[in-house]
């Protein structure tokens, strides 16, 4: 295990290198002129060139790119054209949102999408399968912005059991960053007034994020678990007379979660870096809604930035998940 660890950690340079060539490479070919983008519309052409050659946007695509790396390997993302900012410091502010919303999301998901593909299993073409299906389908077919624009009409415009877009409201402070998410700093100054009101923030994001996730895992449970249902070792624990949720919790339930990991690693990832709709919708300042603004500013350095911190994230979860096995199932080794 140590061997492949290290192996594995080895390969990140790897994927660092070829997600940071692809992006440097997509910033070339797009036809546009961050300098000018950056300077505005009324800015003289003399301006322009000198703001190229003071951020080195003069140079040939080739020299640019090794300047890149040379600085990426030092841990320098560059700076941002558009904040002005190092980089670095950007995704240290806004990636700790992301992750909020992403881990809610995916405690969401879970929550409701495991139970649902259990008794779905169990329940196998009755009417709470049926039912558990059409939820999953609905689920999975719903687009994220209608989803949003749904629950803040209904929640927070109609009913008003839930506030707007935001993290927090307006006249409450945020506690003394130490994590930077919301929620763990409140809980850590023992703030229960911005606590409260962080969590109430979070809900409906979280559950507009998480809607697709849940349906997916509603039916790959329930998928892995028919298929452990009708195995041999479940007959024969039946047999022996063990209690039905005895044998479909400790031993069917177990051998489905392979499948369903691997699933619950690309679902991770996928909302750790996709968030970029939910975040603009409501207003949450994370890692979506930066590389949203980056880009249509044309701020391609920190564009990049946030290219290589989702290849990371990616990498890093995959890795996760291999581990995941080992621990689930003994029968798994890397040699």
């Amino acid at each position: 295990m140590l061997a492949f660890l290290l192996r594995r950690l080895g390969s990140l340079v790897f994927v660092v290198w070829g997600v940071g060539f692809a992006a440097f490479f997509i910033s070339q070919v797009v036809p546009a002129d961050p300098a000018a983008a950056a300077l505005g519309n009324n800015a003289r052409p003399a301006q322009v060139a000198a703001y190229r050659e003071k951020r080195g946007l003069d140079k040939p695509a080739w020299q640019q790119y090794l300047i890149y790396m040379k600085a990426l390997v030092t841990g320098d993302l560059g700076r941002s054209l558009r904040t002005q900012r190092p980089i670095l410091n950007d995704l240290r502010d806004f990636f700790p949102a992301t992750f909020e919303l992403t881990l809610a999301a995916m405690l969401f998901a879970l929550a409701l999408g495991i139970p649902a593909g259990i008794l779905a299993a169990v329940q196998q073409d009755r009417p709470l399968d049926l039912g558990v299906r059409a939820l999953a389908l609905v689920g999975g077919a719903t687009p994220v912005y209608w989803l949003a624009i749904l629950m803040l009409q209904l929640f927070h415009a109609k009913l008003g059991w839930l506030p707007g877009p935001g993290r927090l409201d307006a006249y409450l402070l945020a506690p003394h960053r130490v994590t930077g998410i919301l929620t763990l700093d409140a809980f850590l100054a023992q703030d229960w007034e911005v606590l409260v009101d962080a969590l109430r923030h979070l809900l409906l994001p979280a559950v507009v994020l998480g809607a697709f996730s849940m349906a997916l895992v509603a039916r790959m449970v329930r998928s892995a678990m028919l298929e452990t249902l009708s195995q041999d070792f479940v007959r024969t624990a039946t047999a022996k007379g063990l209690p039905g949720r005895k044998v479909v919790m400790k031993h069917a339930l177990r051998n489905a979660a392979l499948p369903v990991l691997t699933v619950l690693g690309s679902l991770l990832g996928s909302l750790l870096t996709g968030a970029v709709l939910t975040e603009t919708i409501f207003s949450w300042p994370g890692l979506g809604s930066y590389a949203t603004a980056s880009a249509t500013a044309l701020d391609f350095p920190a564009v990049m930035g946030v290219t290589l911190v989702a290849g990371l994230a990616y990498s890093l979860i995959n890795l996760l998940v291999d581990v995941l096995y080992v621990v689930l199932d003994p029968r798994v080794s890397y040699v």
